[in-house]
């Protein structure tokens, strides 16, 4: 009989909108918190805590995390959410604050349990249609892609869709290229893994709770300059949005043996050195596969993801690069214990 299990691998979905106003405001942070949490019941999740700077709104989620900025959503969820739900609404409500969106990027590692995946997930090729039937014509240029690695059972999932002045905007040169890293993590240490778990009847919040596990894990050091929102789940798990400035990170735990897993995700400059946020990271968790998957236009960067990650102990497999529109260069890596 199969095992079956918490899905830890998220889907991630990035929207990216403009107006005709150059100067748009707080734009869909303007929408009200009941309208959110419409969006994320289609989804199947609800927000379990929140934090804002004067950039964006950051909320963890029963299901990982969502990112609000002016011009910009980002939706991460785990488990069987139905993701790809939310785009409708989120077009709804971007039409009512005349935002048009002007590119789209979703990306997923490999389901532990595929099997257990609702609609429209239930496949690549059915997100995709799903995904072509819902964004609008203005996003012309579109590709698909799965992007392999030596390891049948780790690769990387990418659709992305822009217009063309996404596309224009590609091409030409930017002072301080921003770009996105996204980390998984499969077969957590044992030990360190156990501290993602919590005593039955702690009497404790999951808000406190969480920032105990931030503060005993090492999370917290990651990024000092962070302000961290967290939560822990009960009986295990663990969620952490990161607010520094404008860029966000964020930590994803499913600390159980036999399905261990843990997400590090981050955005920041091409001028930022990430080989010690990304040692960090890894080394709190202590896993026997990382994947990650860089998201920029300099080469540079995911150059010095080996430097971060084979220090650990960590052998580096296979690397697949390709170009998306509106996603610049993506490159997917694979590392193994030795």
């Amino acid at each position: 009989m199969a095992v079956s299990g918490f899905e830890g691998f998220e889907k991630r979905l990035e929207l990216n909108f403009s107006g005709d106003d150059p100067e748009i405001g707080i734009g869909f942070r303007q929408l009200d918190f009941q309208s959110l949490e419409k969006v994320l019941h289609a989804v199947q999740c609800t927000v379990v805590s929140a934090v804002g700077n004067q950039y964006f709104d950051s909320y963890v989620l029963s299901e990982s995390s969502l990112f609000v900025y002016p011009t910009k959503i980002i939706i991460k969820t785990c488990g069987t959410t139905q993701l790809l739900k939310s785009i409708p609404p989120l077009l709804h409500h971007a039409a009512t604050m005349d935002l048009k969106i002007c590119a789209c990027r979703y990306t997923r590692g490999n389901f532990i349990f595929p099997e257990e995946q609702p609609y429209p997930h239930t496949s690549f090729e059915e997100e995709i249609v799903y995904l072509e039937e819902n964004l609008p014509e203005n996003l012309c240029c579109r590709k698909a892609s799965v992007m392999p690695s030596k390891l049948s059972s780790h690769s990387w999932h990418v659709f992305s869709a822009c217009d063309q002045s996404q596309m224009a905007m590609q091409k030409s040169p930017c002072d301080d290229q921003l770009y996105t890293v996204e980390v998984c993590m499969t077969g957590l240490d044992r030990v360190l893994a156990r501290k993602f778990f919590r005593l039955p009847n702690d009497g404790k919040t999951g808000d406190s709770a969480g920032k105990e596990m931030s503060e005993s894990t090492g999370i917290c050091d990651i990024n000092p300059n962070a302000l961290i929102c967290d939560f822990a789940f009960d009986p295990c798990g663990y969620s952490m949005n990161g607010i520094d400035g404008d860029r966000y990170s964020t930590i994803h735990v499913t600390p159980e043996d036999g399905f261990s897993y843990a997400s590090f995700e981050c955005v920041a400059s091409i001028y930022n050195d990430i080989v010690e946020v990304l040692n960090k990271s890894v080394q709190v968790f202590r896993p026997t596969t990382v994947t990650v998957a860089t998201t920029c236009t300099s080469h540079e960067v995911w150059m010095q993801v080996a430097k971060a990650i084979e220090p650990l102990g960590m052998k580096f497999q296979s690397c697949t690069v390709d170009d998306f529109p509106a996603a610049q260069n993506v490159v997917f890596q694979v590392f193994t214990g030795r």
